[in-house]
């Protein structure tokens, strides 16, 4: 049994009415030796197909299929115009989701064969057209006080639910200021990023007046997936690594990192923030 249901833009796709869960309940041992009910988060593979060509098996928490499958294959240089679109196909009983399109494809075998092992969580490789466009990025300077930093850090902590209640995930938000406008929870914080990507892609929004927020670290991958968005100013609660820096510099992304509470710390692009909390 299958569903169809119109995406933004016309865009159809198909799904199984099997639903997944996300989190699954278990019996664990305290350090008192005593049993605890628990609840593990659900890792499941989703081979993704590009006109029924397989590109990748991605390990996911399996929230947003559909809105990952198009945010990856976008965010690697496979597919790039949204008119072209036809269908979306996720079959949870054969874990694939399929991407139709009337989009030319020629290169995807160079692209395929341009592979690199990443340090990212949940996915660990991209593909050559990763960096397809990036030189041709330009973003806007964004601004943000120092106590909305505050306040979203503090609206952010009412979300990951899926972390609450089994850990081992990530989360990603898109946000305006210190409102949430979406949030994503994933086994890898580029499964979280792609989600958001697809759904933003989808719908046509900006990401001039955007904030991304993401609990992983700040890593090349991640930086120029953000830029790919539009969106200058990146948030995160975990560490910054040096090629996610030099990208940030040269892409004009404020890069925020260590950011819990009321301590954050501005890697680049100080002076588009106003401290106004003494």
């Amino acid at each position: 049994m299958s569903q169809t249901t119109p995406l933004a833009n016309n865009v159809k796709f198909v799904k199984t009415e099997t639903e997944v869960p996300l989190t699954l309940p278990v019996k664990a041992i305290d350090e008192k030796g005593q049993v605890v009910d628990k609840h593990v988060a659900c890792e499941r593979p989703l081979t993704v197909y590009l006109n029924w060509r397989p590109i990748v098996t991605l390990m996911t928490l399996g929230a947003k299929p559909e809105s990952l499958t198009l945010g990856y294959l976008k965010n690697q240089g496979f597919i790039s115009d949204l008119t072209l679109l036809e269908s979306v196909i996720v079959d949870w009983d054969v874990s694939s989701a399929v991407v139709i399109t009337k989009e030319t494809s020629d290169d995807i075998e160079a692209k395929l064969a341009e592979k690199t092992v990443t340090s990212g969580c949940g996915q660990g490789t991209v593909y050559g057209g990763l960096m397809q466009g990036v030189d041709d990025i330009q973003l806007p300077t964004p601004s943000i006080k120092q106590s909305i930093i505050y306040q979203l850090l503090k609206n952010i902590s009412a979300y990951n639910d899926t972390y609450k209640n089994a850990g081992a995930v990530h989360g990603c938000g898109i946000c305006q200021q210190d409102e949430i406008l979406a949030f994503v929870e994933d086994v890898g914080r580029h499964n979280a990023v792609d989600t958001l990507a697809g759904d933003m892609w989808l719908n046509q929004q900006a990401g001039a007046d955007k904030i991304f927020y993401t609990t992983g670290r700040l890593t090349s991958e991640m930086v120029i997936k953000v830029a790919k968005m539009g969106i200058p100013l990146l948030l995160s609660r975990s560490g910054v690594t040096q090629m996610g820096l030099e990208l940030a510099q040269q892409l004009g992304i404020t890069l925020i990192a260590r950011a819990k509470g009321k301590h954050f710390l501005v890697y680049h692009g100080a002076e588009t923030i106003e401290f106004d909390v003494l």
